[in-house]
């Protein structure tokens, strides 16, 4: 299978580096020199194309391809650079693979478990319709359209994958709750090398053509919970706990930040897990046994 990846980074690497594992013809796409170096540098012989999804004159340079994954970032900047990125970006794109003899048959687009907003703590999964709740949660709500509903008018079936927040190698945040204070609300995690598991597994299997996937492990944790477990088996005090009234009435936040705490959910992978995928990382345990065992080696 031939595979493009645009926007090929933190998920995108690992990615490409299982796919090419697997003899899969693989292109990583990135719009800058560091970008392409880091592409360069994964073992298995990934291509490298220098390519911006936000310039459609640059999507030329973009190989023919069987499949189609979209997993470029924003940079962690406001709304409307999301908009640039996830929405006229994607557009972009399928636009020039749409445009072309042959189009990809898959496209697959990550977004986030962000869009369902606000439940109250309650079960969520691909059956809940959505409530986006900030401008950049909107923005990825009108992506995930342009991923389901206009590629398929120009002949490619999309995939929306849902990601939990993403943890792993330099994405531990060890300090954010071993040091505190910890504000309550459930944690919907997913280790990046699951992350990167279940799309190679969507695009090889060929499942869930035209719907979302929630890509989350099997143990949505309460905050408190978990940052009491961390400290347990880093050997270390446990921290501060703040209950989410008393984060919000201290006045520090920004209302992006607020609105984030205000926010809980539980995610269920039950239908990801339903079509067969099988997890590296089941729960934070064992994705985190890792940077546990690190941590506890440097303060020996």
């Amino acid at each position: 299978m031939r595979v493009v990846v645009v926007g090929c980074g933190y998920v995108g690497l690992e990615l490409a580096r299982g796919l090419a594992a697997r003899d899969h013809d693989v292109t990583g796409v990135r719009r800058s020199d560091d970008g392409i170096e880091a592409i360069e540098a994964v073992a298995g012989g990934v291509e490298a194309v220098r390519a911006d999804a936000t310039d459609p004159g640059s999507l030329a340079a973009l190989p023919d391809a069987d499949a189609v994954v979209f997993a470029a970032s924003s940079g962690g900047r406001g709304a409307e650079a999301a908009r640039e990125v996830y929405v006229d970006g994607l557009r972009n794109v399928v636009e020039e693979y749409g445009g072309r003899a042959r189009a990809p048959d898959r496209l697959v687009y990550t977004s986030s478990t962000g869009v369902y907003g606000d439940h109250g703590g309650a079960w969520v999964d691909e059956s809940t319709p959505i409530e986006p709740t900030t401008e950049k949660t909107r923005v990825l709500a009108e992506a995930e359209r342009v991923a389901l509903e206009e590629a398929v008018t120009v002949g490619i079936d999309g995939t929306v994958a849902r990601f939990a927040g993403l943890y792993g190698p330099d994405r531990y945040r060890l300090e954010r709750y071993l040091e505190g204070p910890v504000t309550a609300g459930y944690l919907n995690m997913v280790h990046r090398d699951d992350a990167a598991g279940a799309i190679r597994f969507l695009l090889e299997t060929g499942n869930a053509r035209g719907e979302p996937v929630v890509v989350v492990d099997d143990e949505p944790v309460e905050k408190h919970a978990f940052a009491d477990w961390l400290a347990e088996e880093c050997e270390v005090d446990r921290p501060e706990k703040r209950s989410k009234d008393a984060r919000i009435a201290a006045g520090d936040l920004s209302s992006a930040a607020e609105r984030r705490i205000r926010t809980s959910k539980r995610c269920s992978n039950e239908r990801l897990r339903g079509l067969g995928y099988e997890f590296a990382y089941p729960t934070f345990r064992e994705g985190y046994r890792d940077a546990v065992d690190e941590f506890r080696r440097r303060r020996k």
